[in-house]
């Protein structure tokens, strides 16, 4: 079991609300997690046929029957609607009782929406992302290898697959075999399965590219706005990242289509048959992978850092680019990132005029280099685990 970085948000958002969801894709970690950090809480699998018949029965009847308890963790819990109104109730019978309820699910579509109807302003939220290198990591020792987290991703199961003695990509086969035939059905999404698995295929071979649905639904054969609708689900679904441009009133034409990538790099490696660190090496999506692979891992310590921090990318239409751009604190920060060490004076040059356009206040370019350096007022040089050693 991994120690989380998001343990302390949780319980702060446990103090402030008397329900706590908790929001992720299957298999990252939701249910460890919960059970880790509310430990005297009673565990309630609703995916269970006994025990869901019992809540389908009577919801409000079985919540309060278990009201004398530290608290409940209701797992799965979009696959009964009915619960909702009944949780809302539990929940207004005893409103000074902060974090009596965890609320776990994977489904966001579904369980936003239920939400939003039955318990807002009741319920505080937290998404729980794959595994940081620092979680993979053991106490005060140095950060483990980021080179498996880069090939296999950073869904626990996928992560510690080697040590099993199998392979990260038979898990991540399982995992969307089980995710287009029964999740997706689930969700109410009518996607051919093949399909589904084409664009997913299409978009690792697109990794950071723009978004271009029309380029996709001629490629798929499929209708512009249904293949919109599909990246929408894998977004909802926590599989795909759509990060946003950054506008300013500059006198600039800039880029407007989102950027798009598939957020774990196992997923990522998987579908573009990846299976070592050799492939990795001399694949034409080596690029694109390490900086899908640094921009996850720095989103992913960010939403526990600072959770209402928002990201962008920044691109004009003459060619200045930055690959990330925090907004964090009504500041901005510029980050670039190099699969080799850098050490460009034009590299430099070209972030201190993006800082100077977008009004930002540091500039950094991560690396697979050791240790860090100034290269200009305010752009400074840094490995991967220079930049990764503090939460």
């Amino acid at each position: 079991m991994y120690p989380r970085l998001c343990t302390a948000r949780l319980k702060q958002l446990a103090q402030q609300f008397p329900a706590v969801l908790i929001l992720g894709a299957r298999q990252v970690g939701k249910t460890t997690l919960a059970r880790q950090a509310f430990s005297d809480f009673v565990y309630i699998d609703l995916e269970d046929p006994g025990t869901y018949g019992l809540f389908a029965e009577d919801p409000r009847f079985q919540l309060d029957a278990r009201s004398g308890s530290s608290g409940l963790v209701l797992d799965e819990a979009q696959r009964m609607p009915a619960l909702f109104d009944a949780l809302r109730g539990a929940i207004d019978a005893d409103r000074q009782r902060m974090g009596r309820l965890i609320i776990l699910g994977s489904s966001q579509p579904a369980l936003v929406r239920q939400v939003a109807e039955s318990l807002a302003g009741r319920v505080g939220i937290l998404e729980l992302s794959a595994l940081t290198v620092q979680e993979t990591s053991t106490g005060d020792a140095p950060l483990t290898d980021y080179r498996q987290n880069w090939l296999a991703g950073g869904f626990p199961d996928a992560l510690g697959a080697a040590q099993r003695g199998g392979s990260f990509r038979d898990w991540w086969e399982a995992y969307l075999r089980t995710y287009v035939e029964r999740d997706l059905p689930v969700m109410g999404v009518g996607a051919d399965p093949i399909q589904m698995r084409k664009l997913l295929t299409m978009l690792a071979h697109a990794q950071g590219g723009l978004a271009n649905y029309s380029q996709l639904a001629s490629a798929l054969g499929l209708s512009q706005p249904t293949v919109a609708r599909y990246v929408d689900i894998l977004e909802l679904s926590f599989l795909v990242r759509r990060l946003p441009p950054y506008f300013r009133n500059v006198g600039k034409r800039l880029v407007k289509a989102p950027k798009i990538y598939l957020r774990d790099t196992g997923l990522l490696h998987h579908l573009l048959n990846i299976d070592s660190h050799g492939v990795l090496e001399s694949h034409p999506v080596r690029g694109a992978s390490w900086e899908t692979f640094v921009i996850e891992e720095i989103l992913r310590r960010e939403a526990v850092a600072y959770p209402h921090s928002v990201a962008h990318f920044w691109r004009t239409a003459g060619g200045a680019e930055a690959d990330l751009i925090l907004e964090r604190q009504g500041a901005l920060h510029v980050i670039e990132i190099k699969t080799s060490k850098a050490s460009s004076p034009y590299l430099a040059r070209g972030l201190r005029a993006i800082m100077e356009d977008t009004t930002a206040v540091s500039a950094t370019v991560i690396d697979q280099g050791q240790g860090t350096d100034p290269l200009a007022p305010g752009v400074t040089r840094c490995g991967f685990n220079a930049a990764m050693r503090y939460a």
